[in-house]
């Protein structure tokens, strides 16, 4: 009898044991930590605003529309509005395109090192993923560096979320990106010919273009003035730089 329940008792204890043991061993047989539960994350777009669309014409051809997120990454956001009104953009180059990953401009010395005389940003890390056609702000090791390069990714590098600040995402033209001279620098980088805030163009098809003015009849199609400011002179801000390719 005593034998009997010393038997039974070794069972039910085998059998409570039994979901941990596999909760706990993995596919490979060894001992394997169980996965976090994935936090849901908000993707959704807000309502297109014109006043949070940033336009980028092409010196290789077409219009690029950028709807920015200012709830997701507000100080970015403004700066990069506050840049567009000043024309600093118009005229820089994509200095650092690279084919399936991303494509780095807005820095008026063309090398990555520089920056508008406006402060650094601080970071603003947020639950936006690196998908294909996100804007997010280049920056140097520095996490609260960020200035006035941004980069566009034309590929997904997941790899890239939280350490960068993610500030939009292109909505139309993202073809246009695709055509974006490729280099480390290019030989004869893409430049910005003009960059707005407004409405997008109905029709984002432009002819590639040699000089950083619009034509007036294209400048009248996009709703900007013909006459464009210069390129602005490079500035003493702070060294800034995209991130580097991670598999």
């Amino acid at each position: 009898m005593r034998f009997l329940l010393k038997w039974s008792a070794g069972i039910l204890a085998l059998l409570a044991t039994g979901p941990l043991l596999a909760q706990a061993t993995g596919p490979s047989g060894l001992a394997e930590p169980k996965a976090p539960p994935v936090a849901a994350v908000n993707t959704a777009t807000p309502t297109a605003d014109p006043s949070n669309i940033l336009n980028i014409q092409l010196s290789t051809g077409g219009v690029v529309s950028i709807l920015l997120r200012p709830d997701k990454a507000p100080l970015a956001a403004e700066r990069l509005k506050v840049l567009a009104g000043r024309h600093f953009y118009d005229g820089l180059t994509f200095h650092r395109v690279i084919e399936g990953f991303m494509a780095q401009g807005g820095d008026p010395k063309g090398t990555g090192e520089g920056g508008s005389d406006l402060p650094d940003l601080k970071a603003e890390f947020n639950d936006l993923p690196h998908v294909r056609g996100v804007m997010a702000m280049a920056r140097a090791t520095n996490p609260d560096s960020a200035n006035s390069q941004f980069y566009l990714m034309l590929s997904p590098n997941l790899t890239l979320d939280l350490k960068y600040t993610i500030v939009g995402r292109v909505f139309q033209g993202m073809s246009y990106v695709d055509g974006i001279t490729k280099g480390e620098p290019p030989a004869n980088p893409t430049r910005m010919v003009r960059v707005w805030i407004g409405a997008p163009p109905a029709d984002p098809a432009t002819p590639p273009v040699e000089t950083a003015a619009p034509a007036a009849d294209l400048a009248a199609k996009l709703g900007a003035p013909a006459t464009l400011a210069t390129t602005p002179a490079a500035s003493p801000a702070p060294a800034a730089k995209a991130p580097a390719r991670k598999k």
